[in-house]
């Protein structure tokens, strides 16, 4: 096979028009050479930290949407599936993704449950972390989110880290806000990446620390604009990454995206290629191949390099999309869940109290951190409720895998004039999380998430909708067009509902992750990220 079209050369920072000669699915020349075709050619897109899961498809169905946007890899973490399915979970995505071409490179995820203040569906202790790392299908270790316990020695936590480095394998970040000599400590333990950082000044500081920045986009947290200034000068420490895309939002874009949003703001295109291309196959040491004579067809052929618009993609030498044709085949696969719950009345979800003032989660569109806020509080009959005029409204969180009380509090900025929202995919133990206007509104909507084992779904007055996700109650078992007309659908009735947030669903579903500070909720109470403590509802 024969690839003809300006080359671009990004080790040499050069373009020229040649041809590409593949055999057996590698390089096995590049030559200059003139041609009338006027497309790039170029080392295909990598997102350098994912969760797929969040996309609600199983890896095969992802695929087949991402090599449409030029990507050939993804380095993936199966935390979401291991929170309810532990180690099972994890092979169930490595035996899917691998009957197709696509590069899904997954770690393990370190952190089963995220903390111990909430009720996760498994474990994955530093024994099966041992187990997982010397699993060749394992690349590296999955974000270290327990930073705590990384400053303050948790020996179970070290454990983790020391049989990563046993393996050789690199370690993962996540570690929001972290400085000064806290954030020293934390990189001293062997963690070289951070896709958590949300101001320039911490870039800047973990960058200059010896950490790899990635620059995250995604769904719900956007951390592109506050980031992309540090890449001119730090190109070759930063990548791109997603870490959660709905399926609506993949079917748009990928990492194409950020290229033409980075190459937009006058960054040098060798510069985007190497943070979007290069970068995470040299830090991962990926099997991806860089266009190099010898290197793996991983290759991709663009209308332009300002765009970014994908016309063919190859895997190994494969064509895998072609001109608006995916061409990676359906995989068939068996639906795993884990969900024990009955369903709720009405009076679970009252919160008996006559406290004038109350702790109330900020949400805050677009980001993944929230901030507590004293409000003053709304009260019927003895029972703390919503308030629509001030957007102060009920959220709770209901174990699923056991019979328990669902633990309650109050958000604002969700907007929701009628109804409620509810999901299953609720970061990170996947507990059903739900806001609305009344406790009964709010019933409805979890009883519909526990009949269906899983999904999300919006409902009022007159209607219900929900988006079933059967596998572990956080992935389809459609394809993504379907899941994603259908999530669209949902998005659109959440914003009918009044909700005036970027993505209702994904800040929904990150408002029980207890890891990212201020103010959460987990199905056990109201938590405060920052002391890593539980906290009241009631102030006075």
């Amino acid at each position: 096979m024969k690839l003809r079209g300006n080359i671009v050369d990004i080790h040499n920072r050069k373009i020229f028009k040649g041809e590409i000669t593949v055999e057996d699915g590698r390089i096995k020349w590049i030559e200059e050479k003139d041609c009338q075709e006027t497309h790039y050619i170029l080392p295909g897109f990598v997102d350098a930290h994912i969760h797929i899961e969040s996309s609600m498809l199983v890896p095969s169905e992802f695929a087949k949407v991402a090599v449409r946007h030029g990507t050939v890899a993804t380095v993936s973490d199966p935390h979401e599936i291991a929170n309810v399915l532990g180690v099972k979970g994890v092979e169930f995505m490595i035996e899917n993704g691998k009957q197709t071409p696509f590069k899904f490179n997954f770690g393990a995820p370190s952190c089963v449950p995220a903390t111990n203040f909430e009720s996760a569906g498994a474990v994955i202790d530093s024994d099966d972390i041992r187990t997982l790392m010397a699993n060749p299908d394992i690349k590296y270790l999955a974000e270290m989110m327990n930073y705590p316990g990384v400053i303050y020695d948790d020996s179970g936590v070290l454990k983790k880290l020391e049989w990563a480095k046993y393996y050789n394998k690199p370690i993962d970040g996540h570690a929001p806000g972290l400085r000064g000599d806290d954030l020293t400590k934390y990189i001293s333990a062997g963690i070289s990446t951070d896709h958590e950082c949300f101001t320039y000044e911490e870039g800047l500081e973990k960058l200059q620390k010896g950490m790899k920045v990635i620059i995250r986009e995604g769904s719900a947290a956007k951390n592109f604009e506050a980031l992309i200034n540090l890449m001119d000068e730090h190109f070759e420490n930063m990548m791109f990454c997603s870490d959660d895309k709905h399926p609506d939002d993949l079917l748009l874009g990928h990492i194409d995206q950020l290229c033409a949003r980075a190459v937009a703001k006058g960054i040098d295109v060798f510069k985007v290629l190497q943070v979007a291309c290069v970068n995470p196959v040299k830090h991962y040491d990926l099997d991806v191949g860089l266009l190099n004579e010898g290197d793996n067809a991983d290759v991709i052929i663009i209308e332009d390099l300002k765009d970014f618009k994908t016309l063919q993609t190859y895997i190994n030498g494969d064509l895998v999309y072609d001109h608006g044709v995916s061409k990676i085949k359906h995989v068939e696969f068996k639906i795993l869940n884990n969900f024990n719950t009955n369903n709720k009345a009405v009076s679970d979800f009252k919160f008996e109290s006559n406290a004038k003032q109350i702790r109330v989660i900020e949400c805050l569109d677009g980001e993944l951190v929230t901030n507590e806020i004293i409000e003053d509080s709304s009260i019927e009959n003895g029972n703390l409720i919503s308030n629509t005029e001030r957007d102060i409204l009920k959220i709770t969180v209901v174990n699923r895998y056991n019979n328990a009380k669902p633990a309650i509090s109050f958000i604002k900025n969700f907007g929701l004039k009628e109804g409620a929202i509810a999901s299953s995919v609720g970061h990170d133990s996947h507990n059903i999380v739900a806001v609305g206007v009344s406790d009964e509104a709010i019933c409805k909507a979890v009883n519909l998430i526990i009949n269906n084992t899983g999904g999300i779904c919006a409902v009022s007055k007159t209607s219900e909708k929900i988006v079933p996700l059967p596998i572990a109650g956080i992935i389809s078992d459609r394809d993504a067009e379907t899941i994603g007309n259908a999530y669209a659908e949902l998005d659109k009735i959440a914003k009918q509902l009044g909700s005036q947030l970027h993505a209702p669903y994904m800040s929904l579903s990150f408002m029980a992750l207890l890891v990212i500070p201020s103010l959460k909720l987990s199905d056990k109470g109201l938590f405060n990220g920052d002391t890593f403590k539980f906290t009241t509802v009631e102030v006075s």
